[in-house]
């Protein structure tokens, strides 16, 4: 007798199962399906989770090109207290793409269990698409300036360099003419001095030599023509001592405004460095990406990554129902059975036009129908019990219509008027005849 056919796929490893549950996919289903659907759902587990995996390096690389202390970017040691912040930024920007990726994939729909995308599916599968492509963009960016990082430093270190002669430049356009102003100042007020020094050398001569008997007449000791010249030389003395104390009163003011100028310069000449280092940040590095790779690059890069998030959304929308899918199918309906749902597909449409399911929740119905029915059989127990009153009451009547019956004057109370006051204390309904 041949034997039944038994279909039975290997056991799942734990990445397999890790995988799995990365995808969205129902284990215990998977499990009681084909290796295919296995397969299909383990690869797409690996797409999502290769994606955060890629957004945590992403993000943690731009994050540290953020915050890294600026320099030079040829010589620029690594700064450990950034890169351990950067690994914590990572790990939480990759954790929330992951999660991002796992809800649109889960969220996403397989069509119309078919491999043909129709428009209808892409409209409802744009939100999703939008999503995946910034997603994309803001992986592929700080991947690519980490491609071309080398090129990049290059042209940013010539960035820099210019950038630091243009600062020293406008540096000295600013504080280089109040530093030379002072020093023409200076040297004029040194000149003049230097004249009248001069004049009084000059003139020191010429009386010596006259003293001497060298020059003039001849003779020597002091004479008139030496006299003369005594008295030059005392008033040039004179002014000599005076120019050079006004000339040291000026030169001090000018030098102390001199000084302030250079120490200006010099100060913001030690910030040039620091300056030009500031150029080195992630927009001007995505910037210098784009003109290193050129356009087409560049866009071959971001597209590469948007294929890589886009895939798994296309597809989900590309498969085809297999037994997995009619197993999921099949549990749903289950449950919605169990706790009494009831679904009427395409049960009416709605004033766009749309068709629309009808939803019972039957076990909430029940409930209402039994308030209903409860509040209905109070009503006929409320009627039926006044019925019964009544009908007691008319048996009383005929028994003793005079105990329901007022023949005393308003102004004197009998007994039956008590009796009858106190009938309408208990509640009893009375009418008064007579």
């Amino acid at each position: 007798m041949e034997k039944p056919f038994t279909y039975t796929t290997p056991p799942p490893g734990r990445i397999t199962l890790f995988l799995w549950q990365v995808s969205g996919a129902d284990r215990m289903l998977l499990e009681r399906s084909t290796y295919s659907d296995q397969i299909k759902y383990t690869c797409l587990g690996g797409i999502v989770l290769s994606t955060g995996v890629m957004a945590g390096l992403a993000g943690g690389y731009a994050f540290y090109t953020i915050f890294e202390p600026k320099g030079s970017a040829i010589v620029n040691p690594i700064d450990w207290g950034t890169v351990l912040l950067s690994l914590l930024f990572g790990c939480l920007w990759g954790m929330i793409i992951y999660n991002i990726d796992r809800f649109i994939v889960t969220s996403t729909g397989k069509g119309d269990g078919t491999e043909a995308i129709t428009i209808q599916e892409i409209k409802s599968a744009i939100p999703r698409i939008v999503m995946g492509a910034i997603i994309a963009m803001t992986i592929s960016k700080p991947i690519e300036i980490r491609m071309f990082k080398t090129e990049i430093d290059v042209k940013l270190h010539e960035k820099q360099m210019e950038q630091q002669s243009q600062y020293k430049r406008r540096i000295e356009a600013n504080y280089k003419g109040f530093v030379d102003e002072a020093q023409k100042d200076i040297d004029k007020l040194n000149n003049d001095l230097n004249a009248k020094q001069s004049l009084y050398d000059q003139r020191s001569d010429e009386l010596t030599k006259e003293i001497q008997g060298r020059v003039g007449s001849g003779k020597a000791g002091l004479g008139p023509a030496a006299n003369v010249l005594q008295a030059d030389v005392s008033r040039i003395k004179s002014e000599l001592d005076q120019l050079k104390e006004k000339t040291n009163d000026e030169k001090r003011e000018l030098l102390k405004t001199k000084d302030l100028y250079t120490r200006k310069i010099d100060t913001e000449l030690a910030q040039s460095e620091k300056v030009a280092g500031g150029l080195d940040g992630l927009l001007e590095r995505i910037k210098l990406s784009h003109e290193i790779a050129g356009f087409w690059i560049s866009l071959f890069i971001t597209l590469l990554f948007m294929a890589i998030e886009l895939t798994p959304i296309f597809f989900k929308l590309m498969l085809t129902k297999g037994p997995y899918d009619f197993l999921e199918d099949n549990i749903k309906e289950l449950v919605k059975a169990e706790n009494g749902i009831y679904v009427q597909y395409n049960y009416y449409k709605d004033k766009q036009g749309q068709e629309r399911d009808l939803v019972t929740y039957l076990q909430p119905q029940r409930r209402i129908d039994d308030q209903v029915s409860l509040a209905k059989a109070q009503e006929e127990l409320s009627a039926y019990a006044l019925a019964k009153w009544k009908e007691q009451q008319k048996r009383k009547i005929d028994e003793d219509v005079s105990q329901f019956v007022n023949t005393q004057p308003e102004e004197t109370l009998t007994d039956i008027d008590v009796i009858h006051m106190n009938g309408h204390e208990k509640g009893d309904t009375v009418e008064h005849i007579g």
